[in-house]
């Protein structure tokens, strides 16, 4: 008999092949009706697979969320394999996991690619087969068999993955009923009945390569998004139809910020309001880190190979750098552009091999330290252009980035203050956030006593800052650092709910020993700084197109490009308009003049689309009696008051919050 605990600490001797679905039969129908999956010793699995030996028994129903949706998103995609397949006969399946909010799967079609005109049928069958509730069976099967089924289906692709999986891990399939079947790993729910027909939708199409390798085969990539119960599903699509409205590509083309195209793949081109944002972020962050006690500093954007290798990105990081020839290239028609024996230079992916060059440079005591680094740096990174994306996804960006290279004793109070000052930074811009530690991967540098004394070093931090606590979604994410150091990430959640990894800090002791830097201690000898990588922003680019989508293009008065416009209603009040904007721009705010001749509603409506907070009305009357007629973005009528009153309003809100 095994014995199997149940979480109250009761324990159950049952005989083998008994099912976490026997269990909960037996403590009740209440919970054999809800149970949806159990985890045997912390593993979640189906409720239909045997118990094999003594185990801790959970059983996990719809109230478990996370663990639901993980197995309701995965049966989605496994029924929309079913259902291409069985509308389109000869597609292959290849891969089908679980989003963060629902499934795709990638097909190999037989005669052209899927549209979105094709998703309607796809769907009503998908439902079809929820209401024929078949059974989700699991089964292991050899290497062999499996590879030799693909074969005589025609699944190439599934016959070519099975093939390369790892030697004596266990192949399972699952059959839905008994006439279709894919290779997964599971877990599942019981049935396709299980799933609500109402609670998934399938969203677009779109080109993938098969294992992401742009030299394989494309295929065509159907995704959906799927939920609990259809409440959830329209909650969802509101988001995505809020978030469609505050897309910062669309809204920066509208608001005239900033523009992307093909010329240079992956850079911004900023237009002045856009980079009207970017200074003023730039001129907050300054005042932040010279008040924070950091030394601005400018470093080269190209450098020489062997500076990566010793660092250790080019062995790790190579692949995403764009790589420069030290020569001068071949100008003759014939020949190579450049020759077989030519040094390399890479632009730098990141800052910290240039910010420890600077600190190796003359002899530096245990009294000069920490020293705090900072450098808007601007870095490339070879991003493959399929994954980018706007502002948030780029080749060419400039990170607030900073290195503090301390004593082992100062670790903790100098981690402590960089919380403090990043919480007062996102409260500065309307956030909440939620921190995580992300603690060391399998594939590092360093000994194991050097990773637990880092990761230990950023727990005490955080605690004394006081922002380990579920208020501020304290977590640890196992595997999750980087390959030189364990990494505390800022989360933030913006107006609609979304997160979004912005800050970091990073506790490093790998890349000072792999630069040789050092510091004279107060004992006469030489000894390592430890290196504290830090970002609050993260890069400018992907911070303002966070902001654009959080503030909807309605942004703080402090943040507007242009801040009040002076519009005419009549050309008899246009010198009076000239008075206004330079009264305001006097007092410090950014204003402009609107005199073309063209009808008041259609000046409101495109100052509207613009997201300009401010709009000054004038006409006759107006410059009569020395008022404005100010209309507020977002604010219903309007409010007839005296020039300076207006100037009174606006002048404070104009100024970065730190200023006010």
């Amino acid at each position: 008999m095994l014995k199997i605990t149940l979480p109250d600490g009761s324990v159950r001797e049952v005989a083998p092949g008994t099912t976490p679905a026997d269990i909960a039969a037996a403590i009740g129908p209440g919970l054999a009706k809800a149970a949806i999956a159990a985890r045997v010793d912390g593993e979640l699995r189906d409720i239909m697979r045997p118990l094999e030996q003594d185990s801790q028994l959970a059983l996990v129903t719809s109230k478990d969320e996370a663990d639901a949706l993980e197995l309701a998103r995965h049966d989605f995609a496994h029924l929309l394999a079913e259902a291409v397949q069985a509308l389109f006969p000869g597609t292959q399946i290849t891969f089908g996991p679980a989003t963060d909010d629902g499934f795709y799967y990638d097909f190999a079609p037989k005669d052209r690619p899927f549209t979105e005109e094709d998703l309607p049928a796809i769907e009503a069958k998908m439902r079809e087969l929820i209401a024929a509730n078949k059974p989700l069976r699991r089964e292991v099967w050899t290497r062999e068999d499996l590879i030799a089924r693909w074969k005589t289906e025609g699944e190439t692709f599934k016959a070519e993955w099975a093939a390369e999986l790892p030697e004596g891990e266990e192949l399972t399939v699952y059959w839905s009923g008994g006439d279709w079947l894919d290779m997964c790993r599971g877990p599942h729910l019981a049935s396709t009945g299980k799933l609500d027909p109402n609670a998934f939708k399938l969203t677009r199409v779109s080109g993938a390569y098969w294992r992401g390798d742009q030299k394989n085969a494309m295929l065509s990539r159907i995704y959906g998004t799927g939920w609990l119960n259809k409440k959830q599903l329209d909650a969802h699509l509101t988001r995505l139809e809020e978030a469609a409205k505050r897309d910062h590509r669309k809204l920066g083309a509208e608001m005239d910020l900033f523009h992307l195209q093909q010329e240079a793949h992956g850079s911004v081109f900023w237009h002045p309001k856009g980079y009207l944002i970017w200074r003023e972020l730039e001129a907050y962050m300054r005042r932040a880190i010279d008040a924070g006690g950091y030394r601005e500093v400018k470093t080269p954007q190209v450098m020489d190979a062997r500076q990566w290798e010793q660092s250790g990105h080019w062995g790790k990081y190579r692949e995403n750098m764009f790589v420069i020839p030290d020569e001068v290239p071949n100008v003759a028609d014939e020949g190579p552009l450049v020759s077989d024996d030519a040094d390399w230079m890479a632009l730098k992916p990141m800052n910290c091999p240039a910010h420890v060059l600077i600190f190796r440079q003359g002899i530096k005591s245990y009294r000069d330290l920490p020293l705090r680094f900072y450098e808007n740096g601007c870095c490339h990174r070879n991003e493959p252009h399929g994954a980018l994306h706007g502002l948030m996804r780029v080749r060419q960006f400039t990170q607030d980035d900073a290195h503090i290279f301390c004593r082992e004793d100062q670790i903790v109070a100098e981690v402590q203050a960089f919380c403090e000052l990043a919480d007062r930074i996102y409260k500065d811009f309307g956030f909440t956030y939620s921190i995580k530690l992300a603690l060391r991967p399998d594939k590092r540098f360093g000994t194991e006593e050097m990773w637990d004394k880092a990761e230990e070093e950023l727990r005490n931090a955080v605690a004394a800052a006081g922002l380990n606590t579920p208020e501020y979604g304290w977590e640890e994410l196992p595997g999750e650092g980087a390959f030189y150091a364990p990494k505390l990430e800022w989360h933030l959640t913006d107006a609609i709910g979304r997160t979004w990894q912005v800050g970091t800090i990073q506790s490093d002791r790998v890349l000072p020993e792999r630069l040789d830097a050092s510091y004279v201690g107060e004992d006469g000898e030489r000894h390592r700084p430890v290196m504290l990588h830090r970002a609050i922003f993260g890069s400018y680019e992907r911070f303002i197109g966070i902001l654009i989508e959080h503030y909807a293009g309605k942004f703080p008065l402090w943040l507007a490009p242009v801040q009040a416009v002076v519009a005419t209603i009549v050309s008899d009040a246009d010198d009076y308009a000239n008075e206004v904007v330079e009264k305001l721009r006097a007092a410090g705010i950014r204003a402009e003049v609107d005199v073309r001749n063209e009808k008041i509603n259609y000046k409101v409506r495109e100052h509207s689309l613009a997201k300009v907070p401010n709009l000054l009305v004038v006409g006759r009357r107006e410059a009569d009696e020395g008022t404005v007629a100010l209309r507020e973005l977002g604010k219903e009528g309007q409010s007839v008051l005296a020039v300076d009153d207006v100037i009174a309003r606006l002048a404070k809100d104009a100024l970065a919050p730190d200023m006010q």
